[in-house]
């Protein structure tokens, strides 16, 4: 009997009226393809456990424990990071966390405390009633446990900070089995290395983030033409370094390709701008450089007022589930001519790929303000195009790091949420982090479970 074996029969016993799902049951179907990449429900693994409780967490753990670095597991709040392996694992145990999302406010409503299984839009469509929000994912698919473990971007994180900023507390089950509580009160290492640390420390099985009042805001989408996408690189690097930069703007801008789109608008490369004040005034002027962009294609523009429940519906109905989804991602200065040089750079590696049938590729410039880092992501294409779509990922990505490192414009962070393998997350913290993250996880998994037994992910001792 291999170890695998041994901790599912161990489980069974531990857990007779657990969520235990076999390979081949509907149930099990259903989990293991509702990912958003099919590079993770690719993988196959021999068992998904469902708790309904901490305690059946605890219990998970505990019973998995003598099988550390026997035994590959993965932990799934919604599945919606594609990187192969985060929150799978082929021939292992997933833990699934979904039966966990409950959502309840503190008496005084300062906090709401969200199970780890929850998706962002159930919390803001029970905050948008009460006039509250959170600082949470641009997605209602995306769950909160990912993301908050990660860094995290919001439509708020110019004024808010970083998703990870805002957590005030984490439930944490150990190595050990112990429930524990992270704050800045109670154990409060760990509540600065879950901060980014990702799943090295233990299974968090709730979050309690602060709230604020949020009423509806000015946001959506404009689309238009390859040709005015230097005019918005010069836009976003002015907005970024004025003195006196709003924080209530939020502002993406992608230069994209799919074969849909070329063929509907008859353009090999379209280009999107995102953009939201975070207040109820209607075309504020500081947005005007992103959405009076002309000529603009009028039909798909979606700029009004809108609460945060429709804005989070509007960027999950954008992404399709259970596509062959992969993000790779690097961080450079807010400079013209770096960032003109990266879009030149992808696209020239990107026509090479315009008939991979299904396919839209994009490269969308995210910008971290100054006021964010004071405070401190048709058809599902083909499996036999992952090469070379990853090879196009990798091999522009190269080009782009080379050519900002001449420019001294590259900057080491990578983050977490869009990486991909092979990327260094931990180190690129730098070796203070690093080294503080290895030491809290030396003291809250003595067994190092969390690193032998649950690869997936960015490791610290890797």
């Amino acid at each position: 009997m291999t170890s695998t074996d041994s901790a599912v029969q161990a489980l069974r016993a531990a857990l007779p009226g657990g969520q235990l799902h076999a390979r081949g049951s509907e149930e099990y179907e259903k989990l293991n393809g509702g990912y958003l990449s099919g590079l993770e429900s690719d993988l196959r693994p021999l068992l998904i456990f469902q708790p309904s409780s901490v305690g059946e967490v605890a219990a998970f753990v505990l019973t998995i424990r003598p099988f550390a670095g026997q035994l590959d597991c993965a932990i799934c709040g919604a599945g919606q990071q594609p990187l192969p392996g985060c929150a799978n694992v082929d021939g292992g145990i997933t833990l699934d966390l979904s039966l966990l999302n409950s959502i309840a406010l503190t008496e005084d409503k300062s906090v709401v405390q969200i199970g780890a299984g929850a998706r962002w839009g159930a919390v803001y469509e029970r905050l948008d009633a009460l006039g509250l929000s959170v600082t949470g994912s641009r997605s209602a698919a995306g769950g909160v446990g990912g993301l908050a473990l990660a860094g995290g971007l919001s439509f708020f994180s110019s004024r808010e900070g970083f998703i990870c900023d805002n957590v005030v507390n984490y439930q944490v089950v150990l190595s050990s089995g112990k429930v524990v509580n992270a704050n800045e009160h109670e154990n409060a290492d760990l509540w600065v290395a879950l901060r980014g640390g990702g799943n090295n420390f233990g299974i968090v099985t709730r979050f309690d983030l602060r709230t604020f009042e949020q009423g509806p805001f000015w946001g959506g989408n404009v689309f238009y033409f390859a040709d005015n996408f230097p005019n918005q690189i010069e836009s976003l690097v002015s907005e970024l370094t004025k003195p006196n930069a709003s924080d209530l703007t939020h502002i993406m801008i992608s230069i994209a390709h799919s074969v849909a789109m070329a063929a509907a608008f008859g353009a090999p490369i379209l280009c999107l701008n995102q953009a939201y004040y975070a207040e109820a005034v209607e075309n504020p002027p500081v947005l005007d450089p992103f959405t009076k962009v002309t000529p603009q294609i009028d039909a798909l523009n979606s700029m009004s007022l809108k609460n945060v429940t429709a804005a989070a519906s509007e960027q999950a109905e954008a992404a399709q589930s259970q596509v062959r989804a992969a993000y790779i991602n690097m961080a450079v200065k807010a400079d013209v001519a770096a960032l003109q040089a990266i879009s030149d750079i992808y696209t020239a590696a990107l026509s090479p790929l315009y008939n991979v049938s299904g396919a839209t590729f994009a490269l969308t410039l995210q910008p971290y303000p100054v006021s964010l880092l004071a405070k401190s992501d048709a058809s599902g294409g083909n499996k036999t195009d992952d090469a070379a779509v990853i090879a196009f990922m990798e091999g522009s990505l190269e080009k782009m790091r080379a050519d900002e490192k001449a420019r001294d414009a590259l900057v080491p962070y990578i983050y977490m949420n869009y990486a991909f393998t092979g990327q260094d997350v931990i180190g690129s913290y730098g070796p203070g982090n690093k080294a503080k993250l290895q030491a809290a996880s030396e003291k809250y998994d003595t067994v190092r479970l969390f690193q032998t037994g649950f690869r997936g992910g960015f490791k610290l001792f890797d």
